[in-house]
């Protein structure tokens, strides 16, 4: 399980560094991909793989289209992490989510992935979070 929030600094190659915590959760190899609200995310391969076989049966099934499967596995790439505990951030994947080259960003936690948010976005998504488990919504 992924928990925390780090605040980060992408470097001038679009690399970021993983928390150490994360780290071993993911092993040398990861999966980054659009993710929900407008972040990046980052999930293992065994993780990424069941997540891509839970869609394709989604899609056969008629439940998603194969337009949502395309533009999924797209937006996928396999990273390494270098030895410094750092991934890179294609150009696309930082447009979908608003980060700038050497931007900050959050690091998080989301229990079954990491999520990174250039920071006024997560503030605002955190922040809708805490207001739906003060009022007790779902």
């Amino acid at each position: 399980m992924f928990v925390g929030v780090y605040e980060r600094q992408l470097d001038e190659r679009g690399r970021v560094a993983l928390p150490s915590t994360f780290r071993g959760e993911l092993g040398e190899h990861c999966y980054l991909f659009i993710g929900d609200d407008g972040c990046v995310s980052i999930r293992s391969v065994a993780s990424f793989d069941e997540q891509a076989n839970e869609l394709i049966g989604q899609v056969k099934r008629g439940e998603l289209s194969r337009n949502r499967q395309r533009a999924f596995s797209s937006s996928a790439s396999q990273a390494t992490i270098d030895k410094q505990g750092r991934v890179t951030i294609d150009a696309r994947l930082r447009d979908h989510a608003g980060i700038e080259p050497q931007a900050a960003v959050m690091v998080l936690g989301s229990l079954d992935q990491i999520e990174i948010w250039e920071p006024e976005a997560y503030r605002i998504n955190e922040e809708a979070g805490q207001d739906e488990i003060a009022s007790g919504s779902k």
